[in-house]
């Protein structure tokens, strides 16, 4: 539930000294970005420091936030940015106020080394999260209370979110908005930032090859195929022969460019085509389940609950915009 009277909701960021520059610009720009189709904002996105003291980052330069910690009182959400130095990095710890102030808020998020602040604060005790790959094993050795996966893009659990690098805070601020307000309004977010629409959480954090091989050998072609014929039955051997590929060199190099086997992305893309079906239309489940390409309405629910935690009718009930 929205804390802000005029029902905007309210993101505050945190940002401390040693602030990683764009992680503190992601948030302000995504959550900015997000509209109803008749152009009001969705978001209101609020800075602060401890003390509102200036902060300074390793770019050469310093940032005085508008508030205090105080604003948290009427955030909605609170997000950390990463950070590339500091006392969370070194030892594990935050300041007596600042783990007071992060501590019983509504949702808490963070960007690549923020989770670092949020682990020091205690928030993450006993629950799954992640971090840049880069900081994982330090982040073990000082957290290990945490279920640290130093795998994927982002972790949602529930009412904290963990993400890993730069890119991937974009992906979980992306991801918050199509959990709040569903996939129309994402989408729409994701065109005016110019960015991909959806990856899935649990994608690599780091491939070898991000992107299609300059020969035309890569995967691209076949992958807007896929998506095309969501709802044909796509095995192996259909998708090698469209890369005019073996299976073995078609597997490699999807694998390559996407960081996961083309089974566990092309199961994504069709949840992720399934939920904007339940969310923008009134078909049924087994409709929408055989556009999506899954065999049957069973086999939803199997991966949408695996996905989101919950069945097509619940989902539709509780993302339906109007």
């Amino acid at each position: 539930m929205c804390n802000n009277p005029a029902m905007v909701h309210r993101v505050a960021v945190v940002v401390l000294n040693h602030f990683a520059p764009l992680d503190l610009g992601v948030p302000g720009q995504v959550f900015w970005a997000a509209e109803t189709a008749s152009g009001e904002k969705l978001y209101e996105v609020v800075t602060c420091s401890e003390g509102r003291v200036p902060v300074r980052c390793g770019a050469g330069y310093s940032v005085l936030p508008d508030h205090d910690l105080d604003v948290l009182d009427s955030a909605d959400t609170v997000l950390v940015p990463g950070i590339h130095a500091g006392r969370a990095l070194r030892d594990g710890t935050i300041s007596d106020t600042l783990r007071r102030a992060l501590q019983g808020r509504p949702r808490t998020m963070s960007i690549c080394t923020g989770s670092y602040v949020l682990a020091a604060a205690g928030l993450l005790d006993g629950r799954p999260a992640t971090t840049h790959w880069r900081e994982a094993a330090r982040f073990a050795r000082l957290f290990p209370q945490v279920k640290l996966d130093p795998d994927v893009l982002f972790v949602d659990d529930g009412d904290v979110l963990t993400s890993a690098g730069v890119a991937s805070g974009m992906d979980l601020c992306l991801h918050v908005i199509r959990r709040d307000h569903g996939s129309e309004v994402a989408n729409r977010t994701a065109r005016r930032c110019v960015m991909p629409p959806w990856r899935e959480g649990g994608q690599a954090q780091y491939i070898d090859r991000p992107l299609p091989y300059g020969d035309g050998g890569g995967t691209a072609a076949t992958r807007d195929w896929m998506l095309a014929h969501l709802d044909a039955p796509l095995d192996l051997n259909a998708l090698a022969g469209h890369a005019r590929m073996s299976v073995r060199t078609f597997t490699r190099r999807f694998r390559e460019e996407t960081g996961m086997s083309p089974a566990r992305w092309l199961n994504g893309q069709r949840v992720q085509h399934a939920r904007r079906l339940l969310e923008t239309t009134d078909l049924g489940v087994e409709e929408v389940s055989r556009r999506a390409g899954f065999r049957s309405a069973v086999s939803l629910r199997q991966h949408l609950h695996a996905a989101v935690g919950v069945a097509p009718l619940a989902y539709r009930h509780t993302f339906r915009r109007t």
